[in-house]
């Protein structure tokens, strides 16, 4: 990692590791952007049992996401499994609990994205990605989606939407990933990534 590079922030939560692999394909996306380096971080799971908790480091994957990271990101990418219709608890959590950052306005003015997998077809991926916008457009992040120059739009039969990036993962979360949607999970990253680094281009 070099570190005059922009940092673009890929911060998910996976239980299963379609999302995860999701996060892999975005940051691919990114670091084919020069000058831009991608950190995937991940959020803690969430209990309804009060006296559960997490080890402090995951045993294994992306590590947990600290406040450092949104600081220092000149971009973020956004992504959670649908519950629902809705992104996982795990996820509104952490953003119920950025009111520091929404108060300083650390994030305003930088890019961000989204992206999701469910277990169906029509299992809400539509309908996630934009719930997962509502906090973004709070802290003042420009979303972005992709848009329709990106061909495989026209053409997926499975995930891959203007929202953002999906993947339509199957009951069992095993569905192979099709060749659409690793297409525009990766221009999603590289969007992200170009859009950060025009944002810093000098005015």
């Amino acid at each position: 990692m070099n570190q005059a590079n922009l940092i673009i922030l890929v911060l998910f939560y996976s239980r299963h590791g379609a999302t995860r692999k999701l996060a892999e394909l975005i940051a691919q996306g990114i670091e084919s952007v020069p000058g831009c380096d991608a950190r995937l971080r991940t959020v803690p799971a969430v209990s309804t049992v009060a006296e559960a908790t997490e080890a402090d480091v995951p045993a294994e994957g992306a590590p947990y996401v600290e406040q450092e990271d949104l600081q220092e990101c000149a971009g973020i990418a956004v992504g959670s499994p649908t519950r629902f219709g809705n992104m996982a608890a795990a996820m509104k959590y952490f953003w119920d609990g950025t009111a520091t950052q929404w108060l300083s306005g650390a994030l305003a003015g930088k890019p961000a994205c989204v992206f999701t997998s469910t277990g169906s077809l029509h299992g809400g991926q539509e309908s996630t990605l934009l719930s997962m916008m509502i906090p973004l457009f709070h802290h003042g992040l420009m979303v972005l989606g992709l848009p329709y120059t990106n061909p495989e739009l026209m053409t997926t039969a499975s995930g891959g939407t203007p929202y953002g990036a999906s993947h339509w993962a199957g009951l069992d979360g095993k569905k192979s990933f099709t060749d659409d949607e690793k297409k525009l999970a990766i221009a999603l990253g590289r969007r992200l990534a170009e859009t950060a680094v025009k944002l810093r281009a000098p005015q």
